[in-house]
């Protein structure tokens, strides 16, 4: 993978920088000799995501629940807003938190992106589509949305972070960029979260049966974290504005996605049936043309090779099914 254009960063700022997807990016970050801040109220986050983190040169942890403040002292020249639950195990649960981290989180994100001068990526996600009646989905699409329904709290909630997003960008001149993600699985997710991937795994692992929803013929992109990342980071070097898709245009349903698993892992667990959620999406596909002609990016790693690397980081990691019980915020 390649941006279109490069660009280096000095100083980070990463929101949900504890969360599955936000930790990858703090690492990457560093790897590329950036100073981060890492803010996080773990309340999804792990501190194990960032455990490796704490000693690296140029790191910082900052404990703080981004709806209510911000407090970042050295001005940054990027702004990555990742903070939001991202599971429906963990936005349902917690439908106010997720609504406010969308609004009021985003709000301060941009603030602080505004008047350090610095460039401002909002994490959105393929939620603003809700149940799609255009596949695959690309960003001239807008959507299908319930917006009193059970998922409306994380869909609606992103659905302003863009809206904000770009009104900021038009009054203030603000340097945005809005990246649509699309479902990012691999190690470091919580086998407790509610989303297919990590759910799967651990009930292969486990000898459980997986449990598929409906008939299972719903389907799902899934894009692995490294490739995410690089979409991620080619978007914030570009200084396109976007909404830009990031994610993997392999369609899967959740049946063969559930034999799949079985079959690398080797379990003999068997399959279960369960209740479909209300509004569960049938299709989701993303159009990554426009990530492919303007920031000449596309995912590499394929689903088999992606899921056996997070087969093998579920292996190995004792608790990786765990997680924080408590509050969601990454």
């Amino acid at each position: 993978m390649s941006s279109a254009v490069s660009r280096s960063w000095e100083h980070v700022v990463v929101t949900g920088g504890a969360g599955f997807l936000g930790s990858h990016l703090c690492a990457a970050l560093l790897d590329s000799g950036a100073r981060v801040t890492c803010v996080d109220d773990f309340c999804t986050g792990r501190p194990e995501n960032i455990a490796p983190l704490l000693d690296r040169p140029g790191f910082l942890l900052v404990q703080a629940n981004v709806a209510e403040e911000l407090p970042v002292r050295r001005p940054p020249d990027l702004v990555l807003h990742f903070a939001s639950p991202a599971s429906p195990a963990d936005y349902l649960r917690l439908p106010l938190h997720t609504m406010e981290t969308g609004s009021l989180g985003t709000r301060n994100a941009l603030q602080l992106a505004r008047t350090s001068g610095a460039r401002f990526v909002l994490a959105s996600t393929s939620e603003v589509y809700g149940d799609p009646q255009q596949n695959p989905q690309d960003e001239r699409y807008w959507g299908h949305v319930n917006p009193v329904g059970p998922r409306s709290v994380y869909d609606e909630a992103k659905r302003f972070g863009e809206a904000l997003t770009t009104a900021h960008a038009e009054t203030h001149g603000t340097d945005t960029c809005i990246v649509r993600l699309f479902n990012t699985y691999g190690p470091r997710m919580r086998g407790h979260d509610g989303r297919a991937v990590p759910t799967f795994v651990r009930q292969a692992l486990a000898g459980e049966p997986l449990t598929v929803t409906g008939d299972g013929r719903q389907t799902r992109s899934l894009c692995y974290v490294d490739d995410t990342v690089a979409g991620v980071l080619a978007a914030a070097a570009h200084g396109m504005r976007g909404p830009v898709n990031i994610g993997n245009p392999g369609e899967i349903t959740m049946l063969d996605l559930a034999r799949l698993v079985v079959d690398l892992t080797g379990s003999g667990s068997e399959i279960r049936f369960i209740e479909r959620p209300v509004d569960d999406p049938a299709v989701r596909c993303p159009d990554i043309t426009l990530a492919r002609d303007k920031l000449g990016w596309e995912p590499r790693v394929s689903a088999e090779e992606g899921l056996r690397r997070t087969i093998a980081w579920f292996r190995a990691d004792a608790d990786g099914e765990a997680g924080p019980q408590a509050d969601p915020g990454s």
